[in-house]
C-alpha cells in the first residue's frame, strides 16, 4: 500500500487507489460528474493546496531564492493544526490502502505538491 503524487488529469495506473485533488480550483469546462472518468480527482480536498495568496509566487517563482520563498510559506500553511493533522492521516493510510494526491502543474519540481510529497514522508508515509 501506498501513496502516489500525480498530475491530475494524467492517465491512472493499476490499483492507483482513490485520487484526491489538492488544488484550490476544479477543472475549467469539465462537469462535475465528469471529474473521475476523465482522470481529474475523484475526492476534492483543496485544503491541501496553496492559499490563493501565495499561488502567485509560485507560479511567478523563476528563481531558487522565489520558489524558496512560496515553499516556505506553503509549508507555514500546512503546520497549522488542522492540515498537520491531515498529513499525519494521509501518511498512516498510505501503510493500509493505495490513494494518490495531486495537482494539474506539468513540472512536480515547481508545484506543491513536491513540497507535499515531502510533508508525507516527513510524516512517515509510504510513498510510490
Amino acid at each position: 500500500m501506498v501513496a502516489r503524487i500525480v498530475k491530475l488529469g494524467s492517465e491512472r495506473i493499476a490499483d492507483e487507489g482513490l485520487r484526491i485533488g489538492t488544488v484550490r480550483r476544479p477543472p475549467r469546462g469539465v462537469p462535475k460528474a465528469e471529474f473521475s472518468s476523465h482522470n481529474w480527482y475523484d475526492v476534492w480536498f483543496p485544503n491541501l493546496s496553496p492559499s490563493a495568496e501565495i499561488v502567485p509566487l509560485a507560479l511567478h517563482a523563476t528563481t531558487e531564492a522565489e520558489w524558496n520563498a512560496f515553499a516556505k510559506k506553503y509549508r507555514a500553511e500546512m503546520a497549522t493544526h488542522d492540515n498537520t493533522h491531515t498529513i499525519e492521516l494521509l501518511a498512516a493510510l498510505s501503510h493500509h490502502t493505495n490513494f494518490s494526491v495531486g495537482c494539474y502543474c506539468e513540472d512536480e519540481s515547481r508545484c506543491h505538491r513536491s513540497i507535499l510529497r515531502a510533508l508525507l514522508k516527513e510524516k512517515g508515509a509510504k510513498i510510490a
